[in-house]
């Protein structure tokens, strides 16, 4: 089978699975974002997906209905991740300051234990398609919206300058994403020291 041909896009449906489904299924996901990872999701064979999960095709059907969705449940992971981090930030309350440092220190956190879902969901995105493709947007949007509230709560209070939230939400998830090129594990600096001080440049960028 070829790079781009999907698997069986008929993995059996119904009630919830098991618990044990369940994890096997997360292994499936998290191997695969590693193969993904270094081969790239076109440049992946079906077969190769199997080899690395030391599954049969019909195995693998049963666990993840196509190669897209595979994808798509990487990228799920990922924003699972990021979300919860979000979810934890608003929960703690705070000032705008606090909370964007919080965001950032979460954020970063995803990035250092998922490195290689991380790498497949900032570059292979453009290959959901459809329904999948609308998810992943709005999720996106969902996490940018937040970014871009903090800030704009933060301008709202007096703590930062009148910035544009928007443009400025952008300019901290592009200096934040990028890091997952070069933070690894057994750097010199760890996930929650780059944040620390990432926070301190940033906000104090925009204090007031």
């Amino acid at each position: 089978m070829a790079a781009g041909d999907p698997i069986r896009a008929d993995a059996p449906a119904g009630p919830a699975r098991s618990a044990k489904w369940q994890r096997r299924r997360r292994l499936i996901v998290d191997t695969s974002a590693r193969v993904f990872a270094e081969r790239g999701f076109h440049g992946t064979s079906t077969t190769e997906l199997c080899d690395a999960n030391q599954l049969g095709k019909g195995a693998l059907y049963y666990y993840i209905g196509s190669k897209e969705e595979l994808l798509a449940a990487i990228h799920d992971r990922v924003m699972d991740e990021v979300m919860a981090g979000a979810a934890r930030v608003a929960e703690a309350g705070g000032s705008p300051p606090e909370q964007l440092a919080r965001m950032g220190h979460e954020l970063l956190d995803v990035i250092a234990r998922y490195p290689d879902h991380v790498w497949v969901f900032l570059h292979e995105f453009p290959a959901l398609t459809g329904e999948n493709a609308t998810q992943f947007r709005a999720r996106r949007h969902e996490y940018e919206h937040a970014v871009e509230s903090v800030i704009a709560a933060g301008v709202a209070s007096g703590d930062f300058r009148p910035v544009d939230p928007r443009l400025t939400s952008r300019a901290w998830l592009g200096m934040y994403n990028y890091t997952y090129l070069w933070l690894k594990p057994g750097g010199s600096l760890s996930a929650a020291e780059v944040a620390e001080q990432f926070a301190d440049v940033f906000i104090k960028g925009i204090a007031e």
